[in-house]
């Protein structure tokens, strides 16, 4: 397998996790892990189930002090290079301990760390400070827990109690979600509703001018490789530049107010016919996907930096009820050993100290309960293919060989491969990270050439879903990496109706290097919104491929929240910041 890796420019987070400038009673910081430390939690790591998600963090480090009153204060940072998440428990010397997910506010600026007194040490920036903020009635901690904001601010804002919060969901994703939890037979209800009222519900097919004026094209990006290149006039709602008249098919488009982002458009029937009639693993493509609408967003990734949030609620940590489980796995809450996140907090929400910096955000993937095998070989081993997800350093479920990975390392690089065993070594390189089923291309070692993943024309081979009679034309999402003119790009597709196989022929008209599912089936679960600062300059504007996807965000008393930035959501998403 080809591994895809795009080294974004810009300086390493520092590593040094101790703060040198600390004396008398402030503590000397907490070291990285030593050799012996990091080989034990890597072993446990690597065991068939471990108790809790803490223990799918290989790098942490703790602190421990004791206070006058004779309470037991521990510090953890969750992965001291990553510098974002930590974990402080309080256990008082009388009564109930207390565990906290702390989210540093500014990761490049500041590091925490414990004093021996038991304050927390707050170092960067030029300066320092201590807070302690488990004191007073009400303490910090106390306003912090009460606030009901998914990040309340404490330390002079400097950090954040992530606080466990309702997620958003739309009308249709709850009716389905009820249907599924509450019907006898619900899920079969469910693909009866999508293949009877939902099949091609979305289907988008634009008129097309042969004779049309484009505009000017992205050069950097050329053309993707079709036979026919008419004028599109699509119900995109992004703006581009250049394309008053309509967007040429195939041409690449700067987005208006937000540099390094470009966007396509075209129908799979105008691909090169070389693509198409080649016998390399593909289906042939139907009449209906010929000619739907596929809207294409280009990312520069020398300008931006990729991040992974997971939802309130999806995906799951428990067992998905595709796979047949054996023996000891009845005994175990999910495939990894645990099915809560805690003590950890999953809020479905950027940070607000990065949203001045938002660009875009994507939704994920499939939920836990769609995202392992029911049928192939797949479903036989590795409990089933679960598809796993890391945020901030920390794993939340395995990633699993075989498995489609787009991932990000400590210093920036956003790379997308087919996982192995000895990616594992990885682990403690990574930022972040979603797996979703198999490759939908990837290059072929030998030839060079980008063909379709072995498994696009197998409906229970490549986990496709669809509908349950194998019925795979629906609307779905997906990305790819891609280099074109020196310059990296991530690329995200929203496919209106269409397989698989026309998801694998698209990307390989455009070039991908590697490409692979995100989600399917409604414009909630494909949602992408590009922002670009609003007219004032307080807010973000949020342009949508399309109106159904706007239609998903939130009511506020202004008008529309924007999913997963102004407000938090119960599914998982991508996010793109603009870099300092």
């Amino acid at each position: 397998m080809i591994e895809i890796r795009a080294r974004v420019a810009g300086a390493v987070m520092a590593t040094a996790f101790c703060l040198g400038g600390a004396t008398g009673a402030l503590a000397q910081g907490t070291p990285a892990p030593d050799t012996e430390t990091r080989a034990a939690q890597m072993e446990t790591y690597a065991e068939p189930s471990v108790p809790s998600v803490v223990e799918f963090a290989p790098m942490r480090v703790s602190q421990d002090a004791v206070t006058e009153a004779g309470d037991t204060i521990r510090l953890t940072s969750l992965h001291p290079d990553v510098n974002r998440w930590y974990l402080l428990e309080i256990t008082p010397s009388e009564g109930q301990a207390r565990s906290y997910h702390l989210e540093n506010a500014d990761a490049k600026a500041w590091t925490l760390s414990l004093t021996g007194s038991g304050e927390l040490f707050i170092a960067g920036a030029g300066s320092e400070e201590t807070c302690v903020p488990w004191d007073g009635a009400p303490s910090q901690l106390n306003k912090a827990e009460a606030s009901g904001l998914p990040y309340a601010p404490i330390c002079s804002q400097k950090i954040f109690v992530r606080n466990r919060v309702s997620g958003n969901r739309t009308n249709r994703e709850a009716v389905s979600d009820f249907l599924r939890e509450n019907v006898v037979f619900g899920d079969k209800l469910v693909n009866l509703i999508k293949g009877t009222f939902f099949e091609d519900a979305f289907l988008e097919d634009a008129e097309a001018v042969d004779d049309g004026d484009a505009g000017d094209a992205v050069a950097a990006l050329g053309m993707a490789r079709l036979d026919r290149q008419p004028i599109i006039r699509p119900n995109m709602s992004i703006e581009v530049e250049g394309a008053d008249g309509g967007m040429e098919a195939g041409a690449w488009y700067a987005v208006s107010g937000v540099e390094g982002a470009f966007a396509s458009v075209m129908k799979p029937a105008y691909i090169s016919q070389d693509i198409l009639t080649a016998r390399n693993g593909a289906n042939w493509l139907d009449g209906v996907e010929q000619n739907a609408d596929v809207y294409l967003v280009a990312f520069d990734l020398a300008q931006f930096e990729l991040g992974y949030e997971l939802g309130t609620d999806h995906p799951a940590l428990g067992w998905s009820s595709r796979p047949q489980r054996s023996g000891a796995d009845w005994n175990l809450p999910g495939p990894d050993g645990f099915n809560r996140p805690d003590p950890l907090v999953r809020n479905g929400m950027l940070s607000p100290s990065l949203t001045g910096r938002a660009v875009a955000a994507f939704a994920g993937g499939f939920k836990r309960d769609h995202g392992a095998y029911r049928f192939s070989d797949y479903a036989t081993f590795n409990k089933g293919h679960h598809y796993g997800f890391i945020s901030n350093g920390v794993t939340f479920s395995r990633l699993i060989p075989n498995l489609a990975t787009l991932y990000v390392t400590l210093d920036g690089e956003v790379g997308m491969k087919t996982w192995t065993e000895a990616d594992n070594a990885m682990i403690p390189e990574l930022r972040y990270a979603r797996q979703n089923g198999v490759p939908l291309v990837e290059r072929d070692p030998e030839t060079g050439e980008v063909v379709p993943g072995d498994r696009v024309n197998s409906w229970g081979g490549g986990n496709w879903s669809g509908s349950a009679d194998a019925q795979l034309r629906t609307l779905r999402s997906g990305a790819c990496i891609r280099r074109a003119g020196g310059r990296t790009f991530l690329l995200y597709g929203y496919f209106s109706s269409v397989t698989p196989s026309a998801q694998a022929r698209v990307f390989q008209a455009y070039g991908c290097d590697y490409g692979m599912l995100l989600d399917m089936n409604s414009p909630e679960l494909t949602y992408l919104a590009v922002y670009k600062q609003n007219a004032a300059g307080d807010g973000l504007d949020a342009m949508h491929l399309n109106r159904y996807m706007a239609e998903s965000d939130p009511w506020g008393d202004d008008g529309r929240i924007p999913r997963f930035v102004g407000f938090a959501d119960n599914r998982d998403f991508f996010y793109l910041l603009r870099k300092e």
